[in-house]
């Protein structure tokens, strides 16, 4: 690979695909959150006009607190529901970021290593150890940013499995106490 005017070109073509391309899966991330959050208050607005009318109902305090219990239940699930949603959304979109950075990542990776490569094989006699060196960072640099990469995905799944078990049991003990009550 060398370095052409036509080369910087499509280069430069790529990236504003690529950013063209981030901004919308950005935007459709926006899309689906304001969807959810419309819709969640659509519902709050309701389950609120509903309930305003049993209290209105309510004739002593063993019927408000037995109103009020059983409002509770759906009122927890409904939160831990939208935070499920919620973090779909942002996993959704963030996931779909990374595959797209971490394609161009790669493509620009392989970009490099080829005009080292040529670079290397055109270089003037005398200057093995300076292509060796060279070579050697690149290669140590790609080690490095894998390593970093892993380890985001292994904290990224492990804050996943984490928020989930989060959510059963927030669920469970809210199940658990409305059953009690």
């Amino acid at each position: 690979m060398t370095l052409t005017p036509e080369t910087i070109l499509n280069a430069q073509k790529t990236h504003l695909e690529t950013l063209f391309g981030l901004t919308q899966k950005a935007f459709d991330g926006v899309e689906k959150l304001v969807e959810l959050n419309v819709s969640a208050s659509r519902a709050a607005l309701s389950d609120a006009a509903n309930h305003s009318q049993q209290l209105l109902s309510v004739k002593d305090a063993q019927q408000l607190l037995a109103l009020q219990a059983q409002w509770f239940q759906p009122l927890a699930e409904k939160t831990a529901a939208y935070s499920r949603s919620l973090y779909d959304i942002a996993n959704g979109t963030g996931s779909a970021i990374a595959q797209t950075v971490e394609a161009r990542a790669a493509e620009a990776q392989k970009n490099l290593t080829d005009l080292i490569d040529s670079a290397t094989k055109n270089a003037p006699p005398g200057t093995e150890a300076a292509v060796a060196v060279l070579k050697n960072s690149f290669s140590a640099a790609n080690n490095a940013a894998e390593s970093v990469q892993k380890a985001v995905k292994q904290a990224s799944d492990l804050a996943q499995a984490n928020l989930q078990t989060a959510s059963k049991n927030v669920a469970d003990a809210v199940k658990s106490s409305t059953q009690q009550g």
